[in-house]
């Protein structure tokens, strides 16, 4: 036995909003048997732009019950049925929250009339109830109310019940089958050609703009995970109506699918992704020459085009690293601007101090490049070698002086003990302390995937 249920709402998302009507048509598999329908009172205002779509307004719903007065009767006619409806998960979460806050718990297989419709009458010029109704020639006596929208699926369910001669129902049915769980514009063969390896997969619209990317270990299990359960709050609704199609690219590693969806957040921009686009302001070393001639060093924001000695992720950090700096190496605090008043310099040399002319800019710059030069030689540059995606080759992830390089596959029989051949093989990315910081820890536990390099240090 089937529910084919429709309902109308204050709202997109159940977990704020509230139920207005509802229709029930209880479908034998050839006809429908049973009708249940109701306002339903919501307990709370229902917008102006909802009162205009469906006819229903404050007034008709004053005197109705609320969900949990017909809360019984719904759960009896739906518990032992197979729920159907047109993008059966609206429906679906909506009914079984309020079920749950009523005290009932509904468990039920599901089918959808949108996605069964696009396999069992494919080349339709449209899957919404009212334009596949007025192509099929089904007539609905209330549209955008609950009944008049029940019974004309109730129609179309008829109608695809004798047209399935590719046992679609029944095969979406069986009890291994996830196919209700996707949303109701993604293609099944979109989830059944997703593989079962590490990778990066991307969501995206119906004008094929990527609204999502995500990493995983095991890319079809993880796609999967996004559309099991019945969340009922707004953003989770919204997300699945607007996913169409889904792509992806494999990695050979988890590493490396960690650091191609960084990098891919920071160039596509997601509307759906939060962590990893939160702007993240970087600090840097700086070296000039003054108007004296002097060398100096300071932290400061990172801008573009501008060339940094070191990156750091915080302005302790840098002023940190430049402490040291003047510790070891005797710099001069002043032209450090770490001492900023007009008393004497602070520093080993006091009032012989560089900053007083005490020592030549050439004598200074001298000192200021063998603190670089130092700084710079203990900068880790690595490679973590490790599984490509074939037998064929291997995964490759360049850590160059301390910054993130870039990423690739290079041929499993490669021997890159040459960092420019090793780089010609890589694609370069801007430098991410997100993903450095995730390299070198990933080196620290697996030391044995570690490539070092030493490289000549130019200041």
């Amino acid at each position: 036995m089937y529910a084919i249920v429709d309902i109308e709402t204050t709202g997109s998302h159940a977990s704020a909003n509230g139920i207005t009507e509802i229709a029930i048509c209880i479908h034998n598999g050839v006809e429908v048997v049973e009708r249940f329908e109701s306002l339903i009172n919501p307990g709370r205002e229902i917008p102006v732009f909802i009162q205009a779509l469906t006819g229903i307004d404050n007034e008709m719903v004053s005197t109705a019950p609320p969900f949990r007065q017909v809360a019984a009767r719904v759960h009896e006619l739906l518990k032992d049925k197979i729920f159907v409806a047109h993008n059966v998960n609206f429906d679906y979460s909506f009914v079984r929250h309020h079920l749950a806050d009523a005290g009932f718990e509904l468990n039920c297989n599901k089918l959808c009339t949108v996605r069964l419709g696009r396999k069992i009458l494919p080349g339709m010029p449209s899957y919404s109830l009212g334009k596949l109704c007025r192509h099929l020639g089904i007539d609905n006596e209330g549209r955008h109310r609950a009944m008049g929208d029940a019974a004309a699926t109730a129609k179309l369910f008829s109608l695809l019940l004798g047209s399935d001669t590719g046992n679609h129902i029944k095969s979406a049915l069986k009890q291994r089958s996830k196919e209700q769980q996707l949303p109701a514009n993604l293609p099944k063969a979109d989830v059944d050609q997703l593989p079962l390896v590490p990778g990066v997969y991307y969501f995206h619209d119906q004008k094929g703009k990527v609204i999502y990317v995500g990493k995983a270990v095991n890319i079809r299990k993880r796609v999967l995970s996004h559309f099991s359960g019945n969340n009922p709050n707004r953003q989770r609704q919204e997300f699945l109506r607007n996913i169409f199609h889904i792509t992806y690219q494999e990695c050979g590693t988890e590493l490396m699918a960690f650091a191609l969806e960084a990098v891919e957040i920071k160039r596509l921009w997601p509307a759906y992704n939060r962590s990893l686009k939160r702007f993240e302001q970087t600090f840097g070393i700086y070296a000039f020459e003054d108007q004296r001639g002097y060398i100096r060093l300071a932290v400061d924001k990172q801008r573009k085009h501008s060339q940094t000695v070191y990156t750091c992720r915080s302005l302790t950090e840098g002023y940190n690293l430049l402490n040291q700096l003047v510790e070891e190496f005797e710099l001069c605090p002043k032209l450090c601007f770490i001492q900023k008043n007009n008393e004497t310099c602070n520093g080993k040399h006091g009032e012989n101090c560089a900053c007083g002319g005490h020592e030549t800019a050439d004598r200074y710059a001298q000192r200021v490049g063998d603190a670089l030069r130092n700084f710079k030689a203990q900068l880790p540059t690595i490679a973590i070698r490790d599984r490509g995606r074939t037998y064929e080759e291997h995964s490759c992830l360049l850590i160059e002086n301390g910054r993130f390089f870039g990423m690739g596959y290079i041929p499993h029989d490669a021997e890159i003990d040459n960092l420019d051949d090793l780089k010609s093989h890589l694609k370069p990315h801007f430098d991410n302390g997100y993903i450095l910081n995730m390299v070198l820890t990933h080196a620290e536990r697996h030391p044995f995937k570690i490539v070092n390099f030493r490289t000549e240090v130019l200041v």
